[in-house]
């Protein structure tokens, strides 16, 4: 009898509630929207690499090795020998290692020089593999891989001639024009700093600069240095002592990091605006539940007699308390099932947009354990806004009582 009566009441203001419910599921749909995307965006950020047991490059901070060898942000100081390379590589506790060197670029991107075992080797998201849209990994000294954003945003097919610059800033007498590369193959969206890349071989990378004064002109073009290399180890027991015996590595000051306790550091210096987004999206919900209890409010005046009615057939003040708590319920249990069909809906047709060009890679689950407890919180904020029309209606059904 509860909810029918409270099922009709709201009928027959439906103009109203309907606004309320609109207003309602905007904010609700704003916030379930950040916290989706906050949620997806720390994830998507803290698996850019996995798999890998270490990053090892000159002695410098973490932060520092980190963004130079993942995200290809800033500008290295200095590089690690070739000696060492040498020495990671055939350690006996290694399985494998992948060299990256930078220092050039291409119309904004920026080159990694590096080896086919990036391809065989490299995974993000939790042992997800590179793979090609098209052709296959560089084979020749010539042959160089683009990102999916490289390709998209210049156009570029396999098969295209590409020039690459010497350093950050693109300019006419910095670019290898003598020695043009060739599009061998394009990665597929990973929404990592990969899709903003273009990979050449180390030899490559030393035949491009071959004509360079002080350059390593030697016949074999084998590398004098390397920017930092990721390994792989055979067991990842034996990662700390690994870690511990390239820092203390006598020959040069190497630093070995662990890339996800790196990642979360950095992620927790972005922390800032992560909680002003939240910030922003709780004070829109505020905004819309302070619509409704004005609603339910507003309301009262015109349902005096209504409620006078109830006092007459019997129902007591507590009825009406409950009455009105169970309005402001479906009204917030209604905009959340739209809030959540919207958020659906937007999920599959914005995934594919969302990944190419931000590089957002929403998980197939939406709903994750944080959202059902926000969820919770917003019902519980809805049952509290709630307590002052309903507060309203027990006194008046009570003066109702006393009068007669």
């Amino acid at each position: 009898m509860l909810l029918k009566l409270a099922w009709h009441s709201l009928a027959s203001r439906l103009g109203t509630v309907m606004l309320t419910v609109l207003m309602m599921s905007v904010s609700v749909f704003v916030l379930l929207s950040v916290e989706n995307i906050r949620h997806q965006a720390k994830e998507s950020f803290q698996q850019s690499v996995s798999d890998v047991d270490l990053i090892v490059g000159p002695r410098t901070g973490q932060i520092n090795l980190l963004l130079y060898s993942i995200f290809h942000i800033g500008v290295p100081t200095h590089n690690l020998s070739w000696d060492s390379y040498r020495m990671l590589q055939q350690h006996q506790d290694v399985a494998w290692t992948t060299p990256l060197s930078l220092g050039d670029s291409h119309k904004g991107y920026r080159v990694v020089g590096t080896e086919q075992q990036l391809f065989e080797h490299f995974r993000y998201r939790s042992d997800q593999a590179l793979a090609f849209v098209s052709g296959r990994a560089f084979k020749e000294t010539y042959d160089a891989v683009v990102g999916a954003e490289v390709a998209s945003s210049l156009g570029y097919q396999t098969g295209d001639e590409i020039v690459l610059a010497h350093g950050i800033a693109d300019t006419s007498f910095s670019r290898h024009d003598n020695h043009p590369f060739r599009i061998s193959g394009i990665l597929k969206p990973t929404g990592t700093p990969v899709d903003r890349s273009v990979f050449i071989s180390l030899t490559g990378l030393e035949a491009m600069h071959a004509d360079f004064p002080g350059a390593n002109t030697a016949p074999d073009l084998t590398p004098q240095s390397v920017t930092a290399v990721m390994l792989g180890l055979k067991s990842k027991i034996k990662t700390f002592t690994l870690q511990r015996e390239i820092n203390s590595y006598s020959a040069e000051a190497l630093q070995a990091i662990l890339p996800g306790v790196a990642l979360s550091s950095l992620w927790s210096m972005l922390g800032g605006v992560e909680q002003t987004l939240w910030v922003i999206s709780l004070l829109v919900l505020l905004g819309a539940l302070i619509g409704m209890v004005n609603v339910l409010l507003l309301s009262m005046r015109e349902r005096q007699h209504e409620l006078a009615v109830l006092r007459a057939l019997g129902y007591r003040p507590g009825f009406l308390f409950a009455l009105l708590q169970l309005e402001a319920l479906l009204i917030t249990v209604s905009s959340i099932v739209i809030a959540l069909v919207a958020l659906g809906v937007g999920d599959i047709w914005l995934r594919e947009w969302l990944l190419s060009e931000f590089g957002l890679f929403l998980s197939e689950s939406l709903l994750q354990a944080d959202i059902w407890r926000l969820l919770a919180g917003i019902l519980l904020a809805a049952i509290i806004s709630a307590l002052l029309p309903a507060i309203n209606a027990y006194r008046q059904g009570l003066n109702r009582q006393l009068r007669t």
